[in-house]
């Protein structure tokens, strides 16, 4: 028996159908599996009237990354560096996800189409090289953006910007004429100068 405790194939074998390396010399559990799924459901009764689960973050509400039609599979990485506030830390697929949705918005930011295209081609590029899968990680089914597709949406999103300002623009008030300012200063420096309180007189010195 003590030759079987030592053998490490059998040591491992234990850990993948119990699911913990029991320590050496610990006694044998010989409760069944009816009994073991009895004692989980009383001790989650117990945390449960203890409290150990209120106001749980997501309390009520589907995991995120876990809803819906489509199911991320990296939604537990996501989540852990989100609550984490890591940066520098996800792996290229997951990155680079990241970066797809927030795309449009980071085109937006630039100032000229040959940005837009350099940054096309660089995202293009680090999508391509995350998939020879150099450095590990999950699998990367980020798409590629066609360079042409995107100038030609960045300037119609750029056009659409300027239609909105300038429509806006148009329903607003026109701004006061110098007349209507000289007036307006006048009626402050008036009800300014009736809000001042006059300091009492000072008696007169007796002789």
């Amino acid at each position: 028996m003590a030759s079987e405790r030592s053998d490490p194939r059998i040591n491992a074998a234990r850990y993948r159908v119990e699911g913990e390396a029991p320590p050496e010399n610990a006694p044998r559990d010989t409760r069944t599996a009816a009994e073991m799924r009895a004692w989980a459901r009383t001790a989650i009764d117990v945390a449960v009237a203890r409290g150990d689960f209120d106001d749980l973050p997501l309390a009520g509400k589907p995991l995120p990354g876990l809803a819906g039609d489509t199911v991320d599979p990296d939604w537990w990485i996501r989540g852990l560096i989100e609550r984490e506030g890591l940066t520098g830390l996800a792996p290229p697929a997951l990155s680079l996800r990241t970066e797809h949705a927030e795309f449009d918005d980071t085109l937006d930011r630039l100032g000229s189409e040959a940005a837009v295209r350099a940054h096309v081609d660089d995202y293009n590029a680090r999508i391509v090289e995350a998939r020879r899968q150099l450095t590990g990680g999950p699998p990367v089914v980020t798409p590629t953006r066609d360079v042409d597709d995107e100038v030609l949406r960045w300037h119609e999103r750029r056009r659409a910007r300027r239609a909105a300002a300038a429509a806006e623009a148009a329903a607003a008030p026109p701004p006061p004429s110098w007349r209507e300012r000289r007036a307006l200063r006048r009626e402050l420096r008036r009800r300014r100068e009736e809000s001042r309180v006059e300091p009492p007189e000072r008696p007169a010195p007796s002789g």
